[in-house]
């Protein structure tokens, strides 16, 4: 979950600090730097509680003279939120950075009488102290090797030794390690999104390998000391990506860029009124020959599986189960050489999610990763990965991941009916038809951003607030919850309206305030009649309609009209309404609304 980098290469200083912001999505507890003057002494090292603005202040003006070095950005996990706790951290000649969970620190610290050495509560200071004990000034890399084979739980550590000046060390297990070259530089990360202002090329550092960097290049070798090839990964994002494009946060360009990031996914999906997912029709075949579907994600990653559970039951009349991956991990979900499993993920490096793969694998089944960052852990275990290519996503809350990741989710659902011989090609053609739509539909949406703004405006102080609706619609009210409560900090809770009088409904009180989605024509007098049930007991309710109806409504509620589409494909302008509705209440509040308390992007450790 934290961020790490390091860099060799000229304004070494400038360029992880810039790094640093660009990760700071991934843990902004604490930040700190270490860095090296030339071939001169020992390195200098600023850290601190807080934000990288806060490490800014601390470290020199002149940035000229240093040429090496590495940075973290961190979500505490051992140790609270202090200066001591923040990496680098230094015992002896060894200086590092760390991203991942020490299980055994405890024992460590313990069996080798580490604890003289440790000025910090954290597990990344007991392996600096072990390695600096085992490296007897001659051969790091054996160090190294002694010290991670000791080690039990993930990492992914950036190392400097006092005595090797110019030169960085890597190693990982699990945890991500990222590494690009230009003609100048030589920059490791994390994540992808500190490499793009240097080059749309990297390569991820194997498990099982060092990577040893200097100013005239690198070698990566595994245990054996044998040397490794790399497998480079291209990308197509623009650098401007990794810019606010002038608005006020992250979270907001995001939103607006869902029509860009939609109509892109249908051109590469989308061949002369086709679904072409690639793998030369291999994926297709694949996809006639399972009895079930098990869909196993995070976060809004799972709220994304559920829209597609919906969809294979509905186009593919298939079994599906959807599950947390921190609990799939852990169950006993029976899952074999019978089940299409399906992994979803922003950055394909969520740790419960891997190790979701990992079990499913183990028990035989095709694995499918839906992702938006190549070359990532979870691509590297998949049998086969459809990308969303949505470019970096900055703000911590997801927007414009879940949109895609529901779009892919259409195209595979509509291929599996189709291949199966669930849907005709005039089902297909109507359903691309509406798909194609999606696009305006949403922009539609953003366009009413200032009258969603003025609804977001009444519920600034409410303490709880509750969204009710019926089949599609509760499901995507599960992400308009979860979107409310990260960045506003207001308890939202989505229910089924059926549900309402099974318990929920004691809940509403005078004003308590309710958003309720009406987009399903089939369930319309259904959805309304439970409406009409909360405002009896004086809830304060916003609808969410199609705008064929809203007429029929906007006397008695507050109405957020919705274009358009067919049932199936409501669920895009209505989630982009919620996250409008979600940022507005965020900034109104005076929130940071890219960078809620306690959460990170990239969740890497269980």
């Amino acid at each position: 979950m934290c961020g790490i980098i390091g860099f060799i290469g000229n304004d070494a200083l400038a360029n992880i600090l810039n790094g640093l912001e660009l990760l700071e999505y991934r843990g902004y507890d604490s930040a700190g730097l270490a860095v090296r003057r030339n071939d001169e002494g020992e390195s200098e090292i600023y850290k601190c509680q807080g934000r990288v603005s806060d490490l800014r202040k601390l470290v020199p003006s002149s940035n000229a003279d240093f040429n090496c070095g590495i940075g973290h950005t961190r979500w505490a996990t051992h140790g609270g939120v202090c200066d001591a706790n923040a990496h680098p951290h230094r015992v002896g000649k060894v200086t590092l950075v760390h991203n991942g969970i020490i299980e055994n620190y405890a024992d460590l610290k313990e069996e080798y009488e580490l604890e003289d050495y440790l000025v910090s509560e954290t597990d990344t200071e007991v392996v600096a102290a072990l390695l600096n004990k085992f490296y007897d000034g001659t051969n790091p890399k054996k160090a190294i090797k002694r010290t991670v084979k000791k080690l039990k739980g993930t990492y992914a550590f950036v190392i400097m030794f006092a005595d090797r000046p110019n030169t960085i060390y890597a190693v990982r297990n699990v945890s991500p390690i990222v590494v690009a070259t230009t003609e100048d530089n030589i920059i490791l990360s994390s994540d992808p999104a500190a490499l793009y202002k240097y080059t749309k090329e990297y390569f991820v550092l194997d498990e099982g390998t060092i990577l040893t960097a200097t100013k005239d290049g690198y070698t990566v070798e595994n245990f054996d000391e044998e040397p490794v090839d790399v497998k480079m990964t291209v990308v197509d994002w623009e650098v401007s990506s990794l810019d606010k494009g002038g608005f006020p946060y992250y979270m907001a360009k995001e939103i607006f860029e869902q029509p860009s990031c939609i109509r892109r996914i249908l051109s590469t999906y989308l061949t002369n009124d086709d679904i072409n997912l690639g793998f030369d029709g291999k994926l297709d075949e694949a996809l006639t020959r399972f009895n079930r579907i098990c869909i196993v994600a995070c976060g809004t990653a799972l709220h994304a599986g559920l829209v597609g559970a919906h969809l294979f039951k509905k186009w593919a009349g298939m079994n599906v189960d959807v599950e947390m991956a921190s609990e799939f991990i852990y169950s006993d979900t029976i899952v074999d050489e019978n089940t299409l499993f399906i992994a979803v993920s922003q950055s394909g490096e969520t740790i419960d999610t891997l190790e979701a793969m990992n079990k499913a694998k183990r028990a035989g089944a095709l694995c499918v990763a839906v992702l938006n960052v190549r070359g990532s852990s979870i691509s590297r275990v998949a049998d086969y990965t459809l990308y969303t290519d949505a470019g970096p996503e900055i703000a911590v809350a997801s927007t414009k991941a879940y949109t895609t990741q529901s779009l892919v989710f259409y195209l595979l659902a509509l291929k599996t009916g189709m291949v199966r011989n669930r849907l005709s090609k005039e089902d297909l053609a109507k359903a691309l038809s509406n798909l194609r739509l999606v696009p305006d539909a949403i922009s539609a949406v953003l366009e009413q951003k200032d009258s969603i703004h003025r609804l977001a405006k009444e519920v600034i102080t409410a303490s709880d607030l509750f969204m009710i609706g019926r089949g599609l619609d509760y499901v995507v009210l599960m992400e308009g919850a979860l979107k409310l409560k990260e960045i506003s900090y207001i308890h939202s809770e989505a229910y089924a309206s059926g549900e309402l009088k099974h318990g929920p409904i004691a809940l509403i009180s005078e004003n308590t305030p309710v958003i309720a989605a009406v987009t399903q024509e089939k369930l319309i007098s259904k959805a309304l009649s439970n409406v009409k049930e909360i405002k009896a007991r004086g809830a304060n309710v916003v609808l969410l309609a199609k705008n064929e109806f809203k007429n029929d409504f906007d006397s008695e509620y507050h109405v957020i009209g919705l274009p358009d589409l067919d049932d199936e494909y409501m669920t895009f302008p209505e989630i982009v309404a919620l996250q409008i509705y979600s940022y507005y209440v965020s900034a109104d509040k005076g929130l940071d609304v890219d960078k809620p308390r306690n959460l990170a992007k990239v969740v890497t450790v269980e």
